[in-house]
């Protein structure tokens, strides 16, 4: 027997009835042979893990435009402590760590550079509209890889797809992985305002302490366990109505107090400006897209959207250096 058929075999008699079991997936756009040791989801997290569209998210912006220190947040330290999340709860839940994991790693993979800043930017300008989660799919099923994708399972791209809070991804996994998301970033954004001088954790209104706890880490307890208590052996992921209800509450403070704060946000402005001209630049440079974005063009996608693409993938550094060597005056001289 094959190691993955005994991994596969374990995950019946272990998981939850409500898990979603790897022979169970509905499998992949592309058929290909599968792996001797690795079950399918397992497969999905390691090659989102080795993706470049991965390893860029360390250059890539939280909600603190280029802060000056080694200690805040990028997206993918955001990644990283999603997946943490997520996993504690699946394992918790007795779920499917794998798929959990692959969905977590893989969320926000079509993020632009400086976050929302650039989401709303591409957004404003694309024919098309830009949504990250979208955009996310269609890194794994399209242009990861030089423009051949990542084959994933229909589950892993489900949850990809699905991790906004207005949207419901198919499995439980998926779900786990949509409140992972939320409470991370509620959790470190506050760290990290406290650490910027934004906010003191002392200005939290009472009766949201008084349910979620009175720092960031001890939100985050409160979340994890409220949400294991609440949807074990359930067919669902919740929280308790309490703690749900705090949880909108601090999101609203959040926004008001932390996301929208001048002082932390006044340099999105500059930002999306200069996507929308670097957008633009490309539309009238299209030879300057690389060759597996051309061959798109020519196999029928539109220029707005291959662009988009383009722009989209670049990390904060990677855009400024490029719209410096563009549009900045450089000093000339001979000898």
């Amino acid at each position: 027997m094959i190691i993955r058929t005994q991994l596969e075999e374990r995950e019946t008699r272990i998981l939850s009835k409500h898990a979603t079991l790897s022979m169970n997936s509905k499998g992949r756009e592309k058929e290909e042979k599968q792996c001797d040791i690795r079950p399918c989801f397992q497969r999905d997290r390691d090659r989102i893990l080795y993706s470049k569209s991965f390893r860029r998210l360390k250059d890539k912006t939280q909600v603190f435009l280029s802060p000056e220190g080694d200690h805040y947040r990028t997206r993918m330290t955001h990644t990283l402590e999603v997946s943490q999340n997520a996993r504690t709860i699946a394992k918790a839940l007795m779920l499917n760590e794998d798929l959990t994991e692959a969905i977590a790693l893989g969320h926000d993979l079509g993020h632009t550079p400086f976050g929302h800043a650039g989401e709303r930017a591409l957004n404003a300008v694309c024919p098309d509209g830009f949504r990250h989660n979208e955009q996310s799919l269609r890194i794994v099923e399209k242009l990861e890889n030089y423009g051949q994708g990542m084959n994933l399972t229909w589950e892993v791209r489900d949850g990809i797809l699905n991790h906004e809070m207005n949207l419901t991804p198919s499995t439980l996994e998926g779900k786990v992985v949509r409140l992972s998301d939320k409470i991370a970033y509620m959790h470190h954004d506050m760290d990290d305002a406290v650490r910027g001088g934004i906010i003191t954790e002392e200005e939290v209104p009472d009766d949201i302490s008084r349910v979620l706890g009175h720092t960031s880490g001890e939100w985050l307890d409160t979340f994890i366990h409220d949400i294991v208590a609440n949807s074990l052996d359930q067919d669902d992921i919740k929280m308790s109505p309490e703690v749900n209800d705090a949880f909108f509450k601090l999101r609203t403070f959040m926004f008001d107090r932390v996301y929208t704060n001048p002082i932390a946000k006044g340099q999105e402005g500059k930002v999306e400006e200069m996507i929308k001209i670097l957008y633009q630049y490309y539309l009238e440079h299209i030879e300057k897209l690389p060759d597996y974005l051309q061959n798109m063009l020519e196999e029928g996608e539109t220029r707005e959207r291959i662009v988009c693409d383009y722009v989209s993938s670049m990390t904060d550094r990677y855009s400024i250096a490029v719209f410096e060597e563009v549009y900045i005056p450089h000093t000339w001289g001979v000898l």
